[in-house]
């Protein structure tokens, strides 16, 4: 249940105060799809209600460990082969709000890519309103350095007192090259910084997307879309290193499946979904690499760029 107290410490667990509801294409699917995000009880985590669907074969728990595919997004699914794709944007909106606790239902197989980023989910939690439950929050510490990659692209975790990221890409077109950025995520630098930030796509890899049953329902109103060296979006990009956000905007959905918010640094180099649940599968196969605590304040000032390094 939930109640009116303040949780300016992030101490408390967190779900909505009302459901909402929002309607928009799939990304993949081409497909309407109506989603709605619930209140959800204590401790009941994040769970994808196919509505389409009956029993025990609608539900999927949003876990790190019901990933299914990762191909251009993240996608769970269940014992019974029921699939949700592209939880990453909306996962990242519930990570960056602080809510712990929600169902969210829809008619579909995707959720819907909205304009592209995580802002229209951010948009709908704040209308739903957030309550704070009694029971306290728990945390994912990380203890010691966990490093997955191949030597071109790697992700990893080190320890921290906050929950940072920092990021690294590098592309041969001259409309993204090589941006990095960094910051610690509390809800108002991920507001700010972050949920904006759009996906993004070649013009020339569109018909070979299509062909694999990709990207059906993409375009320039959901998509920073390159062709060449050129951005074709009328309106050109919101930030000057749109790119480089959107991966951490991607990083910090894939992992919210952790199950709770992780208190430490992490570190992408060109990395994508399958390397991000990659990371999740070796922290936790290393028990001595992490640790459940009950959140406390953290008293620790905002960091940006110039004060985390990265390499």
């Amino acid at each position: 249940m939930a109640n009116n107290r303040s949780n300016a410490d992030g101490m408390f667990q967190q779900t909505l105060k009302k459901s909402v509801t929002i309607a928009g294409v799939g990304l993949h699917s081409g497909v309407i799809v109506t989603l709605t995000i619930s209140p959800a009880d204590a401790n009941s985590g994040i769970t994808f209600h196919r509505t389409d669907l009956r029993g025990a074969a609608a539900v999927i728990p949003a876990r790190w460990d019901t990933v299914v595919d990762t191909r251009l997004c993240t996608v769970i699914g269940n014992e019974h082969g029921t699939t949700v794709g592209t939880i990453e944007h909306l996962m990242s909106a519930l990570a960056g709000c602080g809510i712990d606790n929600a169902v969210v239902s829809l008619d579909g197989i995707e959720v819907p890519i909205m304009d592209g980023s995580a802002a229209p989910f951010v948009a709908a939690i704040e209308q739903a309103g957030i309550a704070v439950q009694k029971a306290p929050r728990r945390v994912i510490r990380i203890l010691k350095p966990v490093v997955i990659g191949d030597g071109v692209k790697s992700a990893s975790f080190t320890p921290d007192v906050a929950t940072t990221y920092s990021f690294e890409i590098d592309f041969d077109s001259a409309a993204i090259s090589r941006q990095a950025h960094a910051l610690e995520i509390d809800t108002d630098s991920f507001k700010d910084e972050i949920s904006r930030a759009r996906t993004f796509g070649f013009l020339h890899e569109v018909e070979g997307l299509r062909k694999m049953g990709l990207a059906r329902g993409g375009s320039l109103d959901n998509a920073v879309v390159i062709s060449g060296d050129t951005v074709m979006n009328a309106e050109g990009l919101r930030f000057t290193d749109e790119f480089v956000r959107h991966k951490i905007l991607d990083a910090v959905g894939d992992l919210y499946l952790a199950g709770a918010p992780i208190v430490g640094h992490f570190h992408g180099v060109r990395s994508g979904h399958a390397l991000n649940n990659q990371l999740l599968r070796a922290l936790f196969a290393d028990r001595s690499a992490w640790r459940y605590e009950t959140a406390v304040s953290l008293p620790v000032a905002r960091r940006g760029l110039e004060q985390l390094a990265v390499a």
